[in-house]
């Protein structure tokens, strides 16, 4: 009998780099980028549990970074009061002639919402985004294991809080939760989509049952967020 003929399949490597001490990895199209995509992890995660999501974008036309938030991964440091100027520093890995996209889960949903107007984002998608008094809470009771400066992280929270930031925020807001989320209700999405009156478009998606972790790596859901970013940025 005979057999088929096997396939190598090829995946493009990111370009990786460490700028101010952060770690990232960059996933550029071939082409001209149609938009520019920070990705930002959550508490205790890494970029690399991203980088199935800038494939994606990649593949889309999107010049995507994951980086390793400050006191995680292979970054230098603590967590701490600077990390919107982590977040411009890494924003400024990424191509700056094209529109500006947010993508953050968790912690990291929480940081795209108050990082988005600061950094002139056009859109942002945030997957069960914590409120910041979530984080407040965890940061005192040392739930979190990343290396952190707790006085000063937590002062920068009790500063940006992400109901407030949302209020002010005109650019595109996908949100996404699953209802069964045992970490961060899904109440808080809820709450964010009903204060952002300037956000346009807007949208949330609620899914029933799931965990915290559900919809980072759904395939559906990646690329519908995709889709709403194309959307968003014209």
């Amino acid at each position: 009998m005979a057999l088929g003929r096997s396939r190598t399949i090829t995946v493009e490597p990111p370009e990786l780099g460490r700028t101010a001490g952060l770690a990232w990895a960059r996933f550029a199209p071939q082409g001209p980028a149609v938009g520019s995509l920070l990705i930002i992890h959550g508490a205790d995660s890494a970029k690399e549990s991203h980088f199935d999501y800038a494939r994606l974008a990649r593949a889309a036309g999107w010049c995507a970074l994951c980086f390793d938030v400050r006191g995680h991964g292979e970054s230098e440091g603590e967590l701490n009061a600077g990390v919107l100027d982590d977040l411009a520093a890494m924003a400024g890995e990424l191509p700056r002639d094209v529109p500006l996209a947010l993508r953050g889960s968790s912690m990291g949903g929480y940081l795209a919402i108050v990082a988005a107007q600061p950094l002139g984002a056009s859109a942002v998608v945030a997957i069960c985004p914590a409120p910041s008094e979530q984080l407040v809470r965890g940061l005192r009771v040392g739930r979190f294991a990343f290396a952190v400066a707790a006085r000063a992280l937590e002062a920068f929270l009790s500063e940006h809080d992400d109901l407030q930031a949302v209020t002010s925020y005109a650019g595109g807001l996908l949100l996404l939760h699953a209802e069964g989320d045992e970490t961060v209700p899904f109440q808080h999405s809820v709450a964010l989509d009903a204060a952002a009156d300037l956000a346009d478009p807007k949208r949330i998606l609620l899914f029933p049952g799931g965990h915290h972790r559900s919809i980072q790596h759904d395939a559906e859901l990646q690329a519908e967020s995709l889709r709403f970013l194309g959307r968003a940025i014209g």
